[in-house]
């Protein structure tokens, strides 16, 4: 065992450190967690406004497509530099003003008029928005060390869920009294009162988040020692052997790998999110509405227990490239039986293959974001996990348009052809977290 190791499992045994950890996670998790909700929220509702912005506004399937996918564009470009701001400004100013300043572009969605507007909006949403999702992995990554950061990322995970089971019926509902106004449509409503909620989210975020252990008056001055101890042995190993600098993550190698992993996973998540009120509604004849919000629950809410299960599991790297490479397979079979039960007019096979993809791309995740936080730190944490997740995200641009485009070029009557297009993606990342078995770290002494 090496002097590093043991001084680091040292760390991680102290009393004093476990307090400060949970201590921690009690104080700064809850808000991330309703700022990813209404984050995941604002992004998705989209697909329950989709017939209706079709029959109110003339927005096409093809530029609905494009709208939901043209958020990651914007996303993608203002991504890397919002992440070196947070570096510069700090969390707590940066969060807030990430999603006050989506919060009010969300709720402008009210007011569409026709296919350009639509799409801007869409794309102004991308640029706002951009920085939220790898500016908290980042803060986690400087709050909490490697050994507990998947259980960390997995409860920040639990905010797609949530935002489903809690988003989905509150969408439904508000399209349903939102047609009950005189001179307003449920759509218009429902926008405008999720965007709301981001902006409040965001004001709270301001006085709830802390720049780092040192400015936590919840700790007492033994835990921030104990957790500024074990934060700077981490960071002194990712020093020694990652990247240094922007550039230097930029062009690094591991960095462009776990991009292309994340490009499928993204490809996975969006191509069923964007789309699931119109399939569910699809399998079970309903119209979207209330009943469906209540019905796509269902896979979100069994997808708690599987990201937490995951989350706490996952704490050797071992361990995490045996769940990463079994849930990105199991995410592609039930991408394809979910397809196959659509075509063959099976509902309940349907809504069970479709509650097993979205249990295993929810768990997968925090699984793949813990190896780029192992070797990353610093400036060049900032660039390349921004890099990671932007590109990563056009995964989020890619599917609506490659379903779209498989189903109108297979002319395929129940949609299913561009289905099982996006179920391929996970199978070319289960190989490739398979074969991170001959990555060698030595940040990865530390768990093992």
């Amino acid at each position: 065992m090496s002097a590093t190791t043991a001084t680091s499992k040292e760390l991680l045994a102290r009393p004093v450190l476990k307090s400060a950890i949970s201590k921690a996670a009690r104080r700064l998790m809850p808000m991330l967690v309703i700022l990813y909700v209404v984050s995941f929220l604002d992004r998705t509702n989209v697909g329950f406004a989709e017939a209706a912005l079709g029959a109110d506004k003339g927005v096409s399937a093809g530029a609905f497509a494009l709208g939901a996918g043209i958020f990651f564009i914007g996303y993608a470009i203002f991504e890397i530099p919002s992440n070196l701001l947070l570096k510069k400004v700090g969390a707590k100013i940066w969060l807030a003003r990430i999603a006050i300043t989506w919060g009010i572009v969300s709720a402008c969605f009210a007011f569409v008029q026709d296919e350009p507007s639509f799409v801007f909006l869409r794309f102004l949403l991308g640029v706002t928005e951009a920085g939220l999702f790898p500016g908290v992995i980042m803060y986690l990554a400087e709050w909490f060390p490697n050994k507990v950061r998947v259980q960390m990322f997995a409860i920040f995970y639990l905010a797609q869920p949530f935002s489903q089971m809690i988003g989905n019926p509150l969408s439904g509902w508000l399209i349903n009294i939102g047609d009950q106004v005189p001179g307003l449509r449920g759509w218009q409503v429902m926008f405008f009162v999720e965007g709301v909620l981001a902006v409040l989210a965001g004001i709270a975020a301001f006085f709830f988040l802390i720049n780092g252990p040192e400015k936590a008056k919840f700790l007492s001055g033994e835990e921030k020692f104990a957790l500024k101890e074990v934060m700077a042995l981490e960071d002194n190993i990712k020093d020694e052997t990652g990247p240094r600098g922007i550039l230097a993550a930029m062009r690094n190698g591991r960095v462009w790998y776990f991009t292309a992993i994340y490009f499928c996973l993204q490809i996975a998540v969006y191509g069923v999110t964007f789309f699931l009120p119109q399939q569910v509604s699809s399998l079970t004849g309903q119209k979207v509405g209330l009943a469906v919000g209540l019905l796509i629950a269902v896979p979100w809410f069994f997808g708690i227990f599987a990201c937490y299960f995951v989350g706490r599991a996952a704490d050797t790297v071992a361990k995490r490239r045996k769940f990463g490479t079994i849930l990105f397979l199991s995410t592609g079979l039930c991408i394809f039986g979910s397809a196959w039960a659509g075509t063959n007019h099976q509902p309940v096979l349907g809504m069970i293959f479709i509650t097993l993809a979205v249990c295993s791309f929810l768990a997968v995740g925090p699984v793949v974001w813990s190896y780029p936080t192992a070797f990353l730190a610093g400036s060049a944490a900032a660039a390349g996990i921004g890099l990671i997740n932007s590109l990563g995200n056009l995964g989020g641009f890619v599917a609506p348009i490659l379903r779209t485009a498989v189903n109108e070029a297979t002319q395929s009557p129940t949609g299913s052809m561009g289905v099982y297009a996006l179920g391929v993606l996970p199978f070319v990342a289960a190989a490739m977290m398979f074969a991170t078995k001959r990555f060698k770290n030595k940040a990865d002494e530390l768990l093992d």
